[in-house]
């Protein structure tokens, strides 16, 4: 059985999205067989992947509309469950009781089918990012290393916490993984630092790969194909393959 790995962060523009493609392209080239979920409503992951539309969507299978076999699509990265904008209602839709724990059933099904599935969560800790760290086992949480976006990683550990307490006592924190870094501008040691602290607070670490900001993203982003695939040799496909060996070496030890 595989292992199920959400991207989350409270705050947006941290490089949640582009992660989670570049996690899920990276180990697909690796020879891994890889799932996607986009669970935000915004689908800028289902949009860079290049779906434009389908009938049955993450939304569809949250709501049992669809059986997940029905909901995933098939490409040349691996395949993906894509997003819907309809998912933003869900915090009001979802109501009944098991609320938080839809998606961990519905992928019970074909989760021995992948060796990993990678969720993209909505910038926000609402009911879909329930589900996702309900059914996940790690938790990977990326960042800027700018103060308001790691102090956004306060309320989502408050979040995981309860979810743990609650629903998935079993989930871990895989590490923060800094992104959008801009070469040109040096880490202060202060600020360092705080990075750690906040990491040891949070009983994770801070991986060693920095991400690199470069406008290669936004063009693949606009040409609607993964970064390896765009440009595999670009400064920020680099740091991603760096930072894949290395989640996998510590996944390694972990497991």
């Amino acid at each position: 059985m595989g292992w199920t790995i959400s991207l989350a962060n409270q705050k947006g523009g941290v490089g949640k999205s582009t992660t989670a493609q570049a996690l899920w392209a990276g180990l697909h080239l690796k020879g891994y067989r890889v799932l996607l979920i986009d669970i935000d409503p915004q689908g800028n992951t289902t949009y860079t992947v290049g779906i434009t539309s389908t009938t049955s969507t993450a939304y569809e299978l949250l709501t049992r509309k669809a059986h997940v076999k029905d909901t995933i699509v098939n490409t040349p990265n691996g395949d993906i469950i894509p997003s819907n904008k309809q998912l933003i209602k869900l915090d009001l839709e979802l109501i009944s009781t098991g609320k938080e724990y839809k998606l961990k059933e519905a992928l019970e099904t074909v989760k021995e089918e992948y060796d990993f599935i990678v969720i993209d969560t909505p910038p926000a800790l609402g009911i879909l990012t329930v589900n996702a760290l309900t059914a996940s086992d790690n938790l990977i949480i990326p960042a800027q290393a700018e103060i308001y976006s790691l102090q956004g990683i306060g309320d989502l550990y408050d979040t995981i916490n309860a979810v743990k307490k609650y629903c998935n006592p079993n989930l871990k924190i895989k590490g923060i993984l800094l992104t959008r870094h801009n070469s040109r501008t040096i880490l202060s040691r202060d600020m360092f630092e705080l990075i750690g602290d906040i990491a040891r607070q949070i009983n994770t670490f801070v991986y060693k790969t920095i991400i690199r900001e470069g406008v290669v993203i936004k063009e693949a982003q606009a040409s609607q194909r993964d970064i390896f695939t765009y440009s595999f040799k670009s400064n920020v496909s680099k740091d991603y393959l760096s930072f894949i060996n290395e989640f996998l070496e510590r996944n390694d030890k972990d497991d």
